[in-house]
């Protein structure tokens, strides 16, 4: 705020004192801005308005937007003053700067200006409303020299008389300006929007409005300590109103100084330092420590809400002291947390400040919630505080991990593939088991074939060819995958049962799920691709089990071994409900990755999916059975 602006809010407030036996006037109206240069924290709004007006490129309608109190009226009535002003000599013409004292400033400052026609849009939300507006607008103004309607919460209009404004507001007679304002900016019509020049107010800084409450708390007489008018500015939530509301409030309270103390009083806040004893006893696992500093603040009147959503900031707050350090010189930061605020930050890992986020985050609701909020506070508190005794996933595997190196216990059981034990990665009551890389001389061993087709049938790598006979039935089937035979690798897999293999020659048992043409096609495409003629038969014979079988029973027998793993099993112990959902082989993945990296980049036309009844289903182009 310019020193102008400032003798004007000292003017203003000479000018508003009430004398004796007047109603007393609010501060948010005593110190409502008159000019474009007493608006603080709009400087983009303030910048293109005025250049707007020295260069005569007038819109012909405006859309102002912004949460409640940043100054959407108080800017419309300022518009309307700048548009009008006359200058003291009444030869003026619009001006940035009204003069205050010709007659249109007076007459628009008082609200009495026939020319400047203010609207509820909340209580005047038809049609009927708006034809008013569009039989008025054809008249010449009396005094001003533009007619403007100040159209306030104008969503409320009715889709109708959205309607009925717009012809008018596209081609509006050349004296006739609009004004309006809105704090639902999504539920006015985009053809209303296209119409109208849009400023987004933006809420104003913590900072901003510190200095701004400071300064007219002294034109008041009184004086405000630094953190009282921070805590006013942070309740205010950008919204100068709010904040002039809350100041008034606060002045009347104190009588004099108004102190941080009086104003936590009043707003039932929680000391900013006694939340972080509280923050730092639960995270601690002190959690009697963290009771009776909640019983301190319950007696001094502490809202439980309050003082859960004053945790979640400075959770926010010492993240982004973990994440950006050159926080901690933030002015607007409280001193506290600056200080100790940095200390704590470096304690505690990202862990720990996500789960405390969490936990919070979580109880919020269940406060707002319950029927007695302090109980419900005192159990988020115990939970945050048991809650941080507990290790991460990760300092778990490395203390297990530890004691069996440490204590000479037997190497862990190789896991799939013949490598070393297995890495168990729990998270959120669900571990995965991952299996290891097998070693190089028993990779091709048959165990690990079976997880890696469980895992992922990994395609051939580029270069590789196939031989003209295949080795065995799954080697078969693949053959189909690799020709992109989608449908019928589907059903080698899942709906055949194999009697007997032998080059040339292939007997089958079909499931009822397997079409009866399968074999004919099978025997057409083997022929043609081996060079060797092929003759398919059906068999009666139970035959072998299906691969779909093979693999589900090899996988259980993967997934023994692995939950008979000791660190496996001291994870599955130490998370109550934790299981194995997944066993990957790393092996087969590597393989797979590197064969992507090898391919032409081509995409597979066709998928299989494996369904509760254990069939492989074949899926077509668009993901459909």
């Amino acid at each position: 705020m310019t020193d102008t602006s400032v003798e004007t809010l000292e003017h203003n407030a000479a000018h508003a004192a009430p004398a004796t036996g007047l109603a007393y006037r609010v501060l948010a109206r005593k110190y409502r801005p008159k000019t474009f240069d007493e608006l603080i924290g709009q400087d983009a709004l303030v910048r293109t308005l005025t250049n707007a007006i020295h260069s005569g490129r007038i819109a012909q309608a405006f859309m102002l937007t912004g949460v409640r109190g940043v100054g959407k009226t108080t800017t419309a009535r300022i518009i309307a003053r700048a548009l009008n002003c006359t200058g003291p000599d009444g030869t003026g013409g619009p001006t940035v700067t009204p003069c205050g004292v010709c007659d249109n400033c007076r007459a628009i400052a008082e609200d009495r200006h026939v020319d400047v026609m203010e609207m509820d849009a909340a209580s005047h939300t038809g049609v009927d409303d708006i034809r008013e507006i569009i039989d008025g607008v054809r008249y010449s103004p009396v005094s001003a020299r533009y007619k403007l309607y100040i159209v306030d919460e104008v969503h409320m209009l009715s889709k109708n008389a959205f309607n009925a404004l717009l012809k008018t507001l596209e081609e509006p007679p050349s004296h006739v300006k609009f004004v309006f304002a809105t704090t639902e900016i999504r539920k006015v019509p985009v053809t209303v929007l296209s119409r109208c020049q849009r400023f987004d107010l933006r809420r104003v800084d913590a900072q901003v409005l510190k200095e701004h409450f400071t300064r007219i708390t002294a034109l008041e007489g009184s004086t405000i300590e630094s953190d009282a008018a921070a805590l006013v500015a942070r309740a205010a939530d950008g919204s100068v109103r709010d904040g002039l509301s809350l100041l008034d409030q606060a002045i009347a309270l104190a009588n004099g100084t108004v102190t941080a103390q009086q104003v936590r009083d009043m707003l039932g806040l929680a000391d900013r330092t006694r939340v972080i004893d509280l923050f730092e006893s639960a995270v601690s696992a002190r959690p009697a420590e963290a009771m009776d500093i909640l019983a301190e603040l319950h007696r001094v009147g502490a809202d439980p809400v309050v003082i859960l959503q004053d945790l979640l900031d400075l959770v926010h707050n010492l993240t982004r002291l973990k994440v950006v350090p050159d926080t901690a010189n933030d002015p607007s930061l409280p001193e506290a947390e600056r200080t100790r605020g940095a200390v704590l930050s470096g304690k505690l890992g990202m862990p720990a400040l996500t789960r405390a986020w969490q936990l919070l985050l979580k109880g919020l609701g269940e406060v707002q919630a319950a029927p007695v909020p302090q109980q419900a506070l005192e159990m988020v508190i115990v939970r945050l505080s048991y809650a941080a005794d507990l290790p991460t996933p990760g300092e778990l595997i490395r203390q297990l991990q530890a004691q069996q190196s440490g204590g000479g216990a037997a190497p862990a059981p190789r896991g799939p593939g013949g490598g070393g034990g297995p890495v168990a990665v729990a998270s959120s009551g669900t571990l995965h088991a991952v299996a290891r890389s097998p070693e190089p001389a028993r990779a091709q061993a048959p165990q690990t074939q079976a997880v890696q087709a469980v895992v992922q049938a990994a395609p051939v790598p580029a270069g590789e060819t196939l031989p003209p006979m295949p080795r065995d039935f799954r080697a078969l089937a693949q053959l189909f995958s690799e020709r992109r035979e989608g449908a019928l690798y589907g059903y080698l897999v899942g709906s055949v049962h194999l009697v007997r293999l032998e080059p040339g020659r292939l007997e089958l048992r079909l499931t009822p799920s397997a079409p009866t043409s399968l074999p004919a096609k099978v025997g057409q495409f083997l022929t043609e691709w081996t060079g060797q003629r092929w003759i398919v038969a059906l068999s009666d014979s139970p035959g072998q089990p299906t691969l779909a079988e093979q693999d589900r029973a090899d996988q259980r027998r993967v997934q023994s071994e692995i939950e008979a793993n000791p660190v496996v099993r001291a994870v599955l112990d130490a998370f109550s409900g934790a299981k194995i959902i997944d066993i990957r082989d790393l092996a087969a993945i590597a393989a797979a990755e590197s064969a992507e990296v090898a391919d032409d980049g081509e995409t597979p036309d066709f998928m299989v999916q494996q369904q509760d009844d254990g069939v492989y289903y074949p899926l077509d182009d668009e993901g459909e059975y």
